[in-house]
């Protein structure tokens, strides 16, 4: 497993539905187990809903854990996502 910590753009509207299904989107091109955690709440990292409950806004930080083959592009591809501000 390996996971990374993230934090969203201060600047950007945190993750709300269209951010949420552009991380989905990516999360499901890939083999590997997905989850997110913000705090002490683990997420499935392919579920909009699942990533809307975490309410992430501007400044929050959260992980990014993934189990499986093709953890590193997955890990990479999800990052890049985040670091864009979801574009």
């Amino acid at each position: 497993m390996k996971e990374i910590l993230l934090k969203i753009n201060e600047n950007g509207t945190g993750m709300h539905a269209r951010p949420a299904s552009v991380f989905v989107n990516c999360a499901s091109r890939f083999p590997c187990e997905i989850t997110v955690v913000k705090d002490d709440v683990v997420v499935n990292g392919k579920s909009i809903m699942g990533l809307m409950m975490l309410a992430l806004a501007p400044g929050n930080e959260f992980k990014i854990q993934v189990e499986g083959e093709k953890e590193d592009e997955a890990l990479e591809a999800l990052s890049n996502i985040v670091n864009n501000d979801f574009v």
